[in-house]
């Protein structure tokens, strides 16, 4: 059984749970936007975009926002995502999501290091594919943050 502290915490994070969401899939948009005009931006992964393949069934049946997270792929390949991701100021290099912090990750170096690089496109993994986790800080210094870092790719 959890510890009355945990459960306090728990439920304490369940409580304002709607308003976090609200504001991480405000800035995912945002960010998504950015880097969809981005001309280092290989492709974006996120569903509210009118160009991803899931976009109708988001708007169907996620009209509040779909989440924080979006991938996406850099020009340039695994050097290229490695040095966005070491420019980084604001974002966290780490491996989980849904933080209240910018979170990022380099899933070919890190949670698929073990494949090789055949196996990877095979899974849909390309070398300078980036996950980024969108936090709740103030929008614009999360764009401004990934505007300095490529300037570094």
């Amino acid at each position: 059984y959890p510890s009355a502290q945990a459960a306090f915490l728990l439920n304490h994070g369940l409580e304002t749970l709607h308003l976090r969401m609200e504001r991480h899939c405000q800035n995912a948009e945002q960010v998504a936007r950015l880097l969809q005009q981005h001309g280092k931006v290989e492709s974006v992964n996120y569903p509210t975009l009118a160009e991803n393949p899931y976009h109708q069934l988001a708007q169907k049946y996620l009209s509040n926002g779909c989440s924080g997270v979006i991938s996406f792929s850099l020009t340039g390949g695994r050097e290229a995502a490695v040095r966005f991701i070491d420019s980084l100021k604001l974002a966290s290099l780490v491996v989980h999501v849904a933080d209240v912090r910018t979170l990022v990750l380099h899933p070919a170096s890190s949670t698929h290091r073990q494949l090789t690089d055949e196996q990877l496109v095979a899974a849909g993994v390309n070398p300078g594919l980036i996950r980024f986790s969108v936090g709740l800080e103030n929008v614009e210094d999360i764009l401004d943050d990934i505007r300095q870092s490529m300037e570094q790719v």
